[in-house]
């Protein structure tokens, strides 16, 4: 007999549409019948409820997060209370990412990073939006109006105040399919772009005394986003060593085979570097450039000292060596 899946019936709202998704992706319940009720008598007959019976209890299959007293997070490392979105991921949600990524070769590892991963940039602020917890202080006043994030986009499935419900239950199989499309989306992306990014950051931080023996300057072989990986992977090593010396200066090659150095920001999305490149080179280009800084091969360094050229990975590193005994 096919199991069932109980939810609440009437307006419904990201977070139950995303935790019946997930619970299709799983072979248990991949052909589950979704339930919209809210008689007690019709959710006793379910497999598993989300969202709705005043209980969060997961041997009983019942996950609900409107009941007194809830306060469930997704792990020591977050303060957002969760939905029954953040429910189902919790309990479910290695499985869950397994069988979007049924076709690739994920390691138990890799899944447990991507587990971390998706609940900070996806399903963290589903339930903080369905929990009703504000992203910034309330005093601070927006300076426009946001309405297309997904659960805005969920929300307008629901028919409006002056339409007849017509079918609700497709009105919910419609929401369940766009959360599913973005979950599945944001699972690929990270298994498949944003991993292998990680791995070069990774192994360019620990190659980095091997560049050079300060241990300030990162060195890729090729280009990747790495300023989306490179804090991240700083602040883990610096939990293991305190005293470790902030990285400064990262090389990689550019499309056109030349080279970069590029200084760290100070922060992620920061436009201030830690150590930016020297002053007597900002805005100067090419032999004059090159003149200065008494090195071969230099192509440009920004006006702001973020960034410069090189025509040769040998001449990139020399200008990161020499940066770092400059202002």
């Amino acid at each position: 007999m096919p199991k069932t899946i109980g939810t609440h019936s009437g307006t419904f709202h990201c977070d139950e549409a995303l935790a019946c998704y997930m619970l299709h992706q799983l072979g248990e319940y991949k052909d589950a019948k979704v339930v919209r009720s809210r008689d007690p008598a019709v959710l006793d007959t379910c497999d598993i409820v989300v969202d709705v019976g005043g209980v969060y209890d997961h041997d009983a299959k019942r996950y609900d997060h409107h009941q007194r007293g809830f306060d469930e997070q997704f792990s020591e490392n977050y303060k957002t209370k969760l939905s029954s979105a953040g429910l189902i991921y919790k309990h479910y949600g290695k499985d869950v990412i397994r069988a979007i990524l049924a076709d690739e070769k994920i390691g138990d590892q890799e899944v447990d990073v991507l587990y971390d991963k998706i609940y900070e940039v996806l399903i963290e602020g589903i339930d903080g939006n369905d929990n009703g917890i504000p992203r910034y202080p309330e005093d601070i006043e927006p300076a426009y109006k946001e309405s297309t994030g997904l659960g805005s986009r969920v929300s307008r499935l629901n028919p409006w105040w002056n339409q007849p419900e017509g079918d609700m239950d497709a009105r919910f199989a419609n929401a369940m399919k766009i959360t599913g499309e973005e979950l599945y989306e944001r699972v690929r992306y990270f298994a498949l772009a944003w991993m292998p990014g990680r791995k070069i950051v990774e192994q360019g931080f620990d190659g980095r005394f091997e560049v050079d023996q300060s241990g300030q300057i990162v060195l890729f072989d090729q280009f990747c986003p790495w300023k989306d990986y490179l804090d991240t992977i700083e602040e883990e090593a610096r939990t293991k060593d305190p005293n470790l010396a902030k990285l400064i200066y990262v090389l990689y090659p550019d499309p056109a085979n030349n080279w970069r150095v590029q200084a760290v920001p100070e922060a992620p999305g920061s436009f201030k570097s830690r150590h930016a490149l020297p002053e007597a080179w900002r805005g100067v280009r090419d032999n004059e450039l090159s003149e200065r800084a008494g090195i071969e091969g230099c192509i440009f360094v920004h006006q702001s000292g973020f960034i410069g050229g090189n025509k040769t990975r040998d001449g990139a590193l020399a200008l990161a060596r020499k940066a770092l005994t400059m202002d």
